[in-house]
């Protein structure tokens, strides 16, 4: 069996018969929609990103940390919510993504908000191993399985393998393990990812749940389009006109 033919019947397996309808609306070419609210020019990105970088809820003052964060979309809408207060550290482990997270940054946010913001480069999974009880919010857009980039590049497609939405889950869930130790009681963490798997999405969240009992609580979240899912929002390109896909799931830490 071909990779490409093995990847179609993987998902029909995973999703069932909405993978036919799926992979149609995954193929489209997005349309990016305008964000402009406080920055120096508009930035275009993908409606279901503005909807899960806002569902974090900063406020002015918070102390903000953004675990994954190149290209940098996500990052220009929290950054904007900040005021003339708080800080956000934006962090990404590759140098390459760094660099045109950097330009992002420059060229978009004006002077006294990029001020605010920080670069870095730590590991995400180990970042409780720098510090702890640390942010009043955080977001972790977490690399996951992308199955629109898949599907459209023979490149990604050809090194695709059944097991790489399972190896991508467990790097997923030691990130956002991470991330419970390094908010604050009382803190958000607004996990997102832009897979369909529900491996890397809500089963995620599940396996937080089962792994540290009583110290999360699962907020409601929802968005003008998508889906509910067991602990989070699908926003699900078939049912969308092509927005997303986009998953995201808001925690706060109780304990």
């Amino acid at each position: 069996m071909s990779i490409k033919a093995g990847f179609h019947e993987f998902y029909h397996d995973l999703i069932g018969d909405r993978w036919e309808t799926l992979q149609k609306a995954l193929l489209k070419e997005r349309d990016p929609i305008p964000f402009s609210n406080g920055v120096e020019k508009t930035y275009y990105l993908d409606e279901g990103s503005i909807r899960a970088a806002e569902a974090l809820e900063v406020h002015p003052g918070d102390q903000v940390l953004d675990l994954c964060a190149a290209p940098g979309g996500k990052t220009l809408v929290i950054a904007t919510k900040l005021g003339n207060m708080g800080s956000l550290v934006s962090n990404d482990r590759s140098a390459a993504r760094r660099r045109r997270l950097r330009i992002v940054l420059d060229e978009y946010l004006p002077r006294e908000v990029r001020e605010q913001v920080s670069v870095t480069s730590h590991d995400a999974t180990k970042w409780c191993l720098y510090e702890t009880d640390a942010y009043d919010r955080i977001l972790l857009d977490a690399p996951c399985s992308s199955e629109r980039h898949t599907l459209s590049s023979p490149r990604y497609l050809k090194q695709w393998s059944p097991s790489r939405t399972k190896r991508l889950a467990l790097q997923q869930y030691a990130m956002l393990a991470s991330a419970l130790d390094v908010v604050r009681t009382g803190g958000i963490i607004l996990y997102s990812t832009c897979a369909i798997s529900p491996l890397e999405n809500d089963e995620v969240i599940r396996r937080l749940l089962k792994k540290r009992p009583g110290r999360v609580e699962i907020l409601m979240v929802e968005a003008p389009m998508g889906e509910k899912t067991d602990f989070g929002w699908q926003i699900w390109p078939d049912i969308t006109g092509g927005l997303g896909p986009i998953y995201f799931s808001k925690i706060k830490r109780i304990e």
